[in-house]
């Protein structure tokens, strides 16, 4: 794969703000970055948008493109519910001559950074506290009670991955962890 983008990682627990950071990121037109597409053979959520938000491929669709290498990552995240990040997506956003921002779960983010450590930025967004996530996730009122528990449970086996990123960014205050988040991709970009 051709490579001449950066690629900027943002992995987290459910809960923390990566996305809103991620979002964030994205309207701030002079880092001239896009946004990698996931791939997930989960069922669409709410108003998600297929191609936006992510790609919906069933799970025999989705094993298929494992076993033909489309994948630069992938990862079953939990029961049958797998996410990855397709090769040509990639490929979409280094063509429009940008660099590519990645709001992905932990495994994945630190599998693109050990595929090309050069031009990757990987940065752990992390809650104040694991009860603070806990109290973020129910205020989104998109979980059950049973799936808020698992993302609880997946979150305290996350954390201990923070220290493998380039950067911890500890997002207490948003509008803070924004700035921080800006001045880290600016940098790097340059």
């Amino acid at each position: 794969m051709k490579k001449n983008g950066k690629l900027i990682v943002f992995s987290a627990p459910s809960g923390s703000g990566k996305t809103t950071i991620v979002h964030h990121l994205l309207k701030q037109e002079e880092l001239n970055l896009d946004f990698s597409v996931s791939a997930t053979s989960r069922e669409k959520r709410g108003s998600e948008i297929h191609e936006k938000d992510y790609y919906f491929i069933a799970l025999k669709k989705f094993k298929k493109h494992i076993e033909k290498g489309d994948f630069i990552e992938w990862e079953e995240v939990y029961k049958n519910n797998y996410y990855g990040t397709l090769k040509n997506e990639i490929k979409r956003i280094w063509k429009l001559g940008k660099h590519v921002i990645f709001d992905i779960d932990v495994v994945g983010g630190l599998r693109i950074k050990k595929k090309f450590p050069e031009q990757t930025l990987a940065i752990f967004v992390q809650p104040p506290s694991i009860e603070e996530m806990e109290r973020r996730l129910r205020n989104r009122n998109t979980d059950s009670e049973e799936k808020i528990k698992e993302r609880v449970a997946k979150a305290a086996k996350e954390l201990k991955f923070a220290e493998d990123f380039d950067v911890i960014l500890v997002n207490n205050d948003l509008e803070t962890a924004k700035k921080e988040a800006y001045n880290l991709v600016e940098k790097f970009i340059k």
